[in-house]
């Protein structure tokens, strides 16, 4: 990993932790029929980076992009289904908001 990749790392992290409370609201709003600490930790971790990059990041992300990067890393790191959930709930709060 690059520094630069590292920086950038480090900056996702730190800012998704510094807006956690408003990023889970958000999703909560949006994932019909789960509660935050039900979902699975990759899906729910992967949709607060995308929903931070989208909404919080100093240079944020066009939502397609973000959404688009969330659902691929769900496909490789999550269950069968996660991509779909993550699409789902993030396209919902694009619409929504």
């Amino acid at each position: 990993m690059t520094k630069k990749d590292r920086s950038y790392v480090e900056s996702l992290v730190s800012g998704t932790r510094s807006h956690l409370e408003e990023i889970d609201s958000m999703i909560s709003s949006h994932a019909k029929g789960w509660k935050l600490e039900r979902m699975a930790a990759v899906d729910r971790n992967l949709a607060r980076l995308a929903v931070f990059e989208m909404c919080f990041a100093e240079d944020k992300l066009a939502p397609g992009i973000a959404i688009n990067e969330a659902v691929e890393l769900a496909k490789k790191y999550g269950t069968d289904d996660s991509g779909r959930y993550i699409n789902g709930i993030l396209n919902a709060l694009v619409k929504k908001d």
